[in-house]
């Protein structure tokens, strides 16, 4: 996954303001957030279990698992990356976060007996 420079990866204070713009609901747009944060940490779980599956070993022996430095990178390279939540605040600000509102129910008319 290819992550923004442009990303914090602390914590930075928001104006809520900003998040009302696109869909008119601050609740509704951290509701978008949240699922997306979701999808990014689901990918980089995924991607992250990939690369450290190229190291699993069924001998448990410690001078390996000291010695195995690229894992260590791999590992310290995905700690640095900034949180899946920053990266979907980020992407919803920038408008690269797609998502649908449904068409409210109409209530039908129940017939009378």
């Amino acid at each position: 996954m290819k992550v923004p420079s442009n990303v914090p990866a602390s914590i930075v204070t928001r104006n809520l303001s900003d998040f009302v713009k696109e869909t008119g609901n601050v609740y509704e747009s951290i509701a978008i957030i949240s699922k997306r944060a979701n999808q990014i940490s689901v990918k980089l779980k995924e991607e992250l279990n990939g690369k450290l599956s190229e190291f699993a070993t069924t001998v448990d022996n410690l001078e390996e698992v000291f010695e195995n430095r690229e894992q260590i990178e791999i590992s310290k390279h995905y700690e640095r990356l900034p949180k899946p939540t920053n990266l979907a605040i980020e992407e919803f600000l920038e408008g690269k976060v797609t998502f649908r509102t449904p068409e409210p129910e109409e209530p039908t008319a129940e017939k009378a007996e």
